[in-house]
């Protein structure tokens, strides 16, 4: 396998894994169908609503897409400052808008995921490559929606519409 083969084959499995598929649902279809009712509902001893893990998640996404973009995302000076005070979305419009932006991201990062070179380093994280900054987005995703799923699951909003298990 050539080294272009390798990276090629190395940039599918990312996307796999950015998008959700085999080992959970995909991400696509687990969150569009929530409402912001939901989204916004605290439940149990839960430390986080829905819509506080999905902001919580595009928070990091975004960060993590600046360093694959050539930026310098700021550090936030405590973690906390990556999730939200409010529990719940405005209306169903701003929560609609905040599974858009987060859908999209990852979107990016699957682009980017086919497209670059997987091995190169990051200009303002030497240590890191575009590989692993991809790795990051996926697996820190594929942790929080794991909680949401259970969320929804606590609060009988589960399986979404055609079904509940990976495509």
């Amino acid at each position: 396998m050539s080294m272009n083969e390798s990276n090629q084959a190395f940039g599918e499995a990312l996307v796999k894994s950015l998008i959700g598929e085999r080992g959970h649902i995909p991400i696509a279809k687990a969150l569009p169908d929530i409402t912001a009712e939901l989204a916004g509902k605290r439940t149990g001893e839960a430390p986080y609503t829905i819509y506080q893990l999905l902001k919580h998640m595009s928070y990091w996404q975004n960060f993590l897409l600046t360093y694959l973009e050539g930026g310098k995302p700021e550090l936030p000076s405590h973690a906390m400052e990556s999730w939200p005070s409010e529990e719940r979305p405005e209306n169903d419009e701003q929560w609609t808008a905040n599974v858009e932006h987060f859908l999209n991201g990852i979107d990016k990062a699957c682009q980017i995921a086919r497209s670059a070179q997987l091995d190169e380093k990051i200009e303002h994280f030497p240590t890191e490559t575009k590989a692993g900054i991809l790795r990051n987005i996926a697996s820190h995703n594929s942790y929080h929606l794991g909680e949401i799923v259970l969320l929804r699951r606590i609060n009988g909003a589960w399986p979404p519409p055609g079904g509940g298990y990976p495509a």
